[in-house]
């Protein structure tokens, strides 16, 4: 980077279950102006915009940005599946990186109807295509399920087929992201699970998935204002949240040949995307004391510790029954609650991570802080597929 990139200020609404939320534009607008009030500056200011949806028609950030104002700034309008929020999150910081502005604002926001992730398009090819026959073969004793599910319930049994991991396990890990979620007032469920609960849930695979293992469709929206130093200093913004290194990766071969739905399912993407910003920062996974991370469902979670190098490969059941995963253990793993707790609307996803990341560095995370963070690691996975990897730092 040429230019130390800040985030200078963030802003989130409460998450909520379709039906019950305000419309994109209000939850945009909400978002943004809160954003902009914890940076400390006006909108007026704004010299571009990143914004993040999945489920919209064309230019919807727009139409959410103009409740806020209307100065003629470029607006580009990102989707990405899941990982869009951390998507627009990479090209505001790209943007202050190459010094081709000093303030960027990057907003998510999703808006979704109740019920699976399904297309909206039936007259054309689906986005990936080309390599569904290897989730449909790998899973083809459960053809009723809904793709996501397929996709992630059939990674996580491959991980229990391949490394002994038992279903308690994911169990296990959604109820630590509720006793999280419970000290998080934005998040949509915050009622304390257990173990027993979650696996007493309604089956969705026999053997190997609950409803409580799978995060449910959310309405929401987040916001980031990223800056750069020399802003920052100008306008006596606040400088303590760096951006030290981001990576984004898409599908390499390795995650259909050859076929596994742990590979189909975007570990070798969150592999290479960590493995660049550790290299990028001169960082060890061991330093990192929080994250938050794709939890879509609690058997992506699993994955995602080995995938990011925060237990070696084949580990990640030993890491939860270690209690490494959360308070008093290596590393807290989505204070917030994650997606399996907070609530998962797509285009906000990414900016909610950075808004819980920005929070746990500045110190003001409440119930929720971690002792001393230095450092904190996000992760923001979408199928189709992209992959964002971003390490923060105190300033």
């Amino acid at each position: 980077m040429s230019e130390k990139v800040i985030v200078g200020g963030v802003g989130m609404i409460p998450f909520s279950k379709p039906g019950a939320s305000p419309s994109y534009t209000d939850m945009g607008a909400d978002a943004v102006r809160r954003a902009l009030a914890d940076a400390g500056v006006g909108y007026e200011q704004v010299q571009q915009a990143y914004v993040g949806y999945v489920y919209g028609d064309s230019t919807s950030g727009q139409t959410a940005l103009y409740e806020v104002g209307l100065t003629g700034i470029p607006i580009v309008n990102v989707n990405n599946n899941c990982s869009t929020g951390s998507t627009a999150l990479y090209l505001a910081r790209q943007a202050v990186a190459l010094g081709d502005a000093d303030c960027v604002l990057a907003l998510g926001f999703e808006q979704m109807q109740a019920g699976a992730l399904k297309s909206h398009w039936d007259d054309r090819p689906r986005t990936r295509a080309r390599f569904q026959p290897i989730m449909l073969e790998l899973t083809a004793d459960v053809p009723d399920l809904p793709q996501a599910l397929r996709t992630f319930g059939g990674a996580g049994r491959e991980h229990m087929q391949k490394y002994g991991t038992r279903m308690e396990t994911f169990a296990a890990i959604r109820a630590k992201a509720s006793r999280h979620a419970a000290n998080n007032p934005l998040a949509i469920f915050k009622s304390v699970v257990t173990t027993e609960d979650v696996m007493n849930d309604k089956v969705m695979w026999p053997g190997v998935m609950t409803r409580l293992m799978a995060c449910p469709p959310t309405c929401g929206a987040a916001a980031a204002i990223i800056v750069s130093e020399r802003f920052a200093k100008k306008h006596g913004l606040r400088t303590d949240v760096q951006i030290l290194a981001q990576a984004m990766t898409t599908d390499p071969v390795e995650s259909f040949d050859p076929p596994s739905l742990i590979s189909y399912a975007g570990f070798p993407m969150a592999r290479a995307a960590a493995q660049k910003v550790y290299e990028k920062s001169g960082v060890d996974p061991k330093d990192i004391r929080v994250c938050e991370l794709h939890d879509c469902f609690a058997q992506n979670e699993l994955l995602s510790y080995e995938a990011l190098g925060l237990c070696p490969e084949g580990e990640g059941e030993k890491f939860v029954m270690d209690g490494d995963n959360t308070y008093g253990g290596r590393v807290v793993t989505n204070p917030s609650g994650g997606l399996l707790s907070k609530g998962h609307p797509l285009g906000a996803t990414g900016l909610a991570q950075c808004y819980e990341l920005t929070n746990q560095l500045r110190g003001t995370a409440d119930k929720r802080q971690v002792e001393d963070v230095q450092l904190a690691l996000q992760h923001n996975l979408g199928l189709g597929g992209a992959c964002v990897v971003t390490l923060y730092g105190r300033g």
